[in-house]
């Protein structure tokens, strides 16, 4: 009688672990690339792509063949690259609707890291 109890409880243990993993993945898969919080500024820049994304309309601007698009998802020639690796930078002082029109000062401020790493997260359009 113990055996039984002990192997239904040890069923019900490893169901339940089983379905809180699944219920993490679904929501990791759900969010956003960058934690939104109340207050957060509008854009982010990924350096490592030329790209923006938007955090109010939940949108990506990026370039393809030299033109800019606006996608809910980055195309699949993005391919590996990870935006959950924090390689981001908070755009703070602007709010318009036409982040890309700085791309050539943030590329300045903010160049390619292979790394990933920036000493400044904070970027200006100034």
């Amino acid at each position: 009688m113990k055996t039984i109890k002990l192997t239904i409880i040890f069923g019900m243990v490893l169901i339940s672990s089983n379905l809180s993993a699944q219920v993490m993945a679904n929501s990791k898969e759900d969010s956003s690339p960058v934690e939104l919080s109340k207050g957060t500024s509008r854009y982010y820049y990924f350096p490592n792509l030329q790209a923006y994304f938007d955090n109010i309309n939940l949108v990506y601007y990026f370039k393809v063949n030299n033109e800019w698009q606006t996608a809910e998802e980055l195309p699949e020639n993005y391919g590996g690259y990870s935006l959950y690796n924090k390689a981001y930078v908070i755009i703070k002082d602007y709010d318009g609707e036409n982040p890309q029109q700085f791309l050539n000062v943030h590329k300045k401020l903010y160049p390619y890291n292979a790394k990933g790493r920036y000493t400044n997260a904070t970027a200006s359009s100034d």
